[in-house]
């Protein structure tokens, strides 16, 4: 009787927490939010300069495994690769070796019975425009615990020690498994019921006028659409009855997937990394393609410090899409187990296509299906944006992120390759609620899917 007592408990606030977000979601008029980041950007005296290695200031190439380091041990690392798989040649790379946690928060407040978000107009030294709308909180260990010796971050003690308010999500979430080795942060979101002070680079946002924003090249960074994914749907896709949760054939499926794929990953020095050359301004591979390391110097009138120099890592443009379809029981995504070098633990569930590459035609082997998204009719595209990456550690680095609508001519669910699987929304949701089986791509989808509205045709439930 007490199990099911809060059970029943439990489904009743988080139906109450899904109607709430349904409210928001309806308030979608962005009014002059662009002009108040552009604002923000005027003010913030903002100014990123790429700089050659010789002029970083406590980043230094160790004398013996020519690894990128900062002089306190603390911050991330820039080292060498190496990936061991049966059957397959090795594969080395640089990889950014952040062992600490950070915290991406978004707090949550009701302004005349309607929920809303403290956004934040978030400057990072490699975003496209440098100032994105970002996450209240958005900062790794160093920082909040002040490392860097600069202010403190603003808001941080809700979601830090005991919170001035209700958790309303809270899981450890990787990041971009192609360039970050085991990275996770903690993704949270805390509703207060108390007075917040203000500051004029945050704004309170609904979630509609944030969903209005997701549609716009580059404005919402990573940073917050990764934490708006694990929000409860408002349409009722959320993750409330046992009847969500991820069937056991997909979570075998997954599970087999992750211990197929094999593999040893060692850290190595940087400067025994065969294929990648260091110049005076730039790591780069000797085909010209992949990844490369360069540094720059910031300056910065809003942050915790104003004036830094720091390695970023570079890539080239990617595509990141999510073929969807609608089913009896309701929304249905086709997702992939896919494997990348830094990804905490092997295989996690990716876009439909994933890929890294300029112009997608330049590829070896190309992904499953990503001529069907790339020449999919307008009115079976149902998002399309470029998206930035995290402007903290990537300069400049977007994706080009696709929603299509499967038609009658794709593939049927018996002709599907083995990594590829359809999932329900609500069971990926549920997914992501665990932490650390979704990838950072899936996540920005989720989050573009969640924004897309009724008017649109498009509806949650069955």
């Amino acid at each position: 009787m007490a199990q099911t007592s809060l059970r029943v408990e439990r489904e009743h606030s988080v139906d109450r927490v899904v109607r709430r977000l349904a409210e928001s979601a309806r308030l979608d008029d962005v009014g002059d939010v662009p002009e108040w980041l552009a604002e923000r950007r005027r003010a913030g005296t903002c100014e990123v300069r790429r700089i050659p290695f010789t002029r970083l200031h406590r980043w230094s190439f160790e004398p013996d495994s020519g690894n990128l380091v900062h002089d306190t041990g603390k911050f991330f690392s820039v080292e060498g690769l190496r990936v061991r798989r049966e059957g397959a040649p090795d594969w080395v790379q640089p990889i950014i070796n952040q062992p600490e946690t950070g915290i991406l928060g978004i707090l949550a407040k009701e302004f005349d019975g309607v929920l809303h978000f403290l956004m934040q107009a978030k400057m990072e030294p490699g975003n496209i425009g440098l100032f994105q709308l970002g996450p209240t909180v958005q900062a790794t260990r160093s920082n909040y615990t002040k490392v860097h010796q600069g202010r403190g971050t603003r808001y941080i003690e809700y979601f830090t020690g005991p919170r001035r308010g209700r958790v309303l999500t809270d899981a450890l979430q990787s990041e971009q498994g192609d360039s970050f080795l085991g990275k996770r942060n903690r993704n949270m979101v805390v509703e207060t019921m108390h007075d917040v002070e203000e500051h004029p680079d945050y704004r309170w946002l609904t979630l509609g006028q944030i969903h209005r924003l997701l549609a716009m090249d580059n404005l919402v960074n990573m940073d917050a659409r990764t934490v708006l994914s694990s929000l409860p749907l408002p349409g009722g896709a959320g993750p409330v009855p046992a009847a969500t949760q991820p069937d056991a054939a997909s979570l075998s499926w997954l599970t087999e997937l992750k211990t197929r794929h094999e593999r040893t990953v060692t850290r190595m020095p940087l400067s025994r990394v065969d294929g990648w050359r260091r110049c005076d301004d730039e790591i780069v591979h000797t085909t010209g393609r992949h990844l490369s390391v360069l540094a720059v110097s910031v300056v910065a009138g809003n942050r915790e410090v104003t004036h830094w120099t720091q390695p970023l890592l570079a890539a080239p443009q990617g595509l990141a899409a999510l073929v969807v379809r609608r089913a009896a029981d309701g929304v249905q995504v086709l997702v992939q187990g896919l494997a990348q070098p830094g990804t905490f633990d092997t295989v996690e569930l990716a876009p439909t296509v994933q890929c890294v590459t300029e112009g997608y035609t330049d590829l070896d082997d190309p992904p499953p299906f990503l001529q069907h998204v790339l020449s999919a009719p307008p009115e079976r595209i149902l998002y399309s944006a470029l998206q930035s990456e995290e402007g903290g550690r990537f300069h400049q680095r977007d994706n080009l992120y696709l929603i299509v609508e499967a038609d009658d001519a794709f593939p049927r669910d018996e002709d599907l390759s083995h990594s590829h699987r359809w999932l329900t929304l609500g069971h990926l949701k549920q997914f992501i609620s665990f932490g650390g089986h979704v990838n950072v791509e899936a996540r920005t989808l989720v989050a573009c899917l969640q924004s897309l509205s009724p008017e649109q045709g498009w509806t949650w439930t069955a």
